[in-house]
């Protein structure tokens, strides 16, 4: 469980240490919200459950950042989502730009 300022906190940080160093940065809005899910369980009953999570909705600004390519973009995306990940204790990110929506995994990355 996380307070949506701890999001915040840690994207600010991200987009200062970015933008202090000459990189670009994404800019962006988070707001609060729950996903549900539901699950067949082994014994023929159902499970549901609610978490609450951090939505990041976020776009390169075309004056700042307009000529970056889609891949860089997704860099980005991916980096700061795997500092959100870290600082949230969360095993799983969903990260969608654009038509396309994958998962970063924090198991996949571990050692």
């Amino acid at each position: 469980m996380f307070d949506v300022s701890e999001a915040v906190r840690t994207a600010r940080a991200w987009m200062k240490r970015r933008v202090e160093a000459g990189r670009p940065a994404l800019s962006g809005m988070f707001t609060r919200a729950e996903v549900t899910y539901a699950w067949p369980r082994e014994d023929g009953t159902v499970g549901s459950d609610r978490e609450p999570v951090a939505l990041f909705t976020g776009e390169a600004v075309h004056a700042y950042l307009g000529h970056l390519s889609d891949a860089a973009i997704e860099a980005m995306l991916n980096e700061l989502a795997t500092e959100l990940g870290a600082a949230l204790g969360q095993e799983r990110i969903y990260v969608a730009f654009g038509e396309q929506t994958w998962i970063l995994d924090a198991g996949e990355h571990r050692g």
